[in-house]
């Protein structure tokens, strides 16, 4: 039997594949989202079996987005029980050198599209008295990381509006959670040019979701998945925000190219 539905987006690679397959494999119908078809059709052929899956092709970094994304999923009449908000990008360069179309993409989905959906599906959760939202930020989010100045801003955002919706939404049966993954082997990362990061230090997509989905399920505000990326967050915190800038800027000006 269903457990309710879950509208993941971002689930046609990465991490968001992952959950696609987590929360299935605990009986939670789907709804998939994102640009690349085939692979969602491909997903929703695999997981079929399993639970009912629906798919949406939607851009949600474009302007109209968001609301196209929730209109398709009004038509297939589903209540959405569980909002996994997945779907980023990063880009990797100095900020004077990125274009404004880049940076306006990367905020329009890491943060406009983020809050869009957040705010109205949290609304139909409150007047239900349950539902979960998780939003996937990152390591990232703890400290500022130059030559990825943006991205790691709009993870800052992802993490504070969080916490702070955990708090306003206590006691309404509604759970707000944040996945922090550090790096974690998925396409992005190797457009990011990671291949030269220690094996220790890279978590796999199996993993990260289902800490994930733990999070979730057990109502914790922040799960920060392996313990590397656990000692790195804590170490940040305990030190002068000079200093972790100052570290921050060392890797980026002196990290391997290709």
């Amino acid at each position: 039997m269903s457990k309710g539905t879950a509208l993941i987006t971002g689930a046609s690679s990465g991490i968001g594949e992952a959950l696609a397959r987590e929360f299935a494999s605990h009986q939670y119908d789907l709804v998939i989202t994102a640009r690349r078809g085939d692979r969602l059709e491909a997903l929703a052929a695999e997981l079929a079996t399993q639970v009912t899956v629906d798919i949406v092709i939607s851009d949600l970094a474009t302007d109209t987005g968001p609301a196209t994304l929730i209109a398709a999923v009004e038509l297939l009449g589903k209540n959405i029980d569980v909002l996994v908000n997945n779907a980023g990008i990063a880009h990797s360069g100095s900020f004077h050198d990125t274009s404004m179309t880049q940076i306006d993409q990367l905020i329009g989905l890491n943060i406009s599209a983020l809050a869009s959906l957040t705010q109205h599906y949290s609304q139909p959760m409150i007047q239900r008295g349950s539902g979960r939202i998780l939003n996937v930020a990152s390591v990232a989010a703890f400290q500022p990381v130059p030559s990825m100045a943006v991205y790691a801003a709009s993870k800052a955002f992802v993490l504070s509006l969080t916490e702070s919706l955990s708090e306003e939404l206590r006691g309404t049966g509604v759970i707000v959670s944040a996945l922090c993954p550090g790096l974690t082997r998925t396409e992005l990362v190797n457009d990011l040019m990671a291949q030269d990061v220690p094996p220790f230090m890279m978590s796999s997509t199996e993993d990260v979701a289902r800490e994930g989905y733990q999070a979730l399920m057990a109502g914790d505000v922040i799960r920060i998945p392996g313990v590397a990326n656990q000692a790195a967050v804590t170490w940040a915190k305990h030190q002068p925000r000079w200093l972790v800038r100052g570290v921050g800027g060392l890797f980026a000006r002196f990290k391997p190219s290709r």
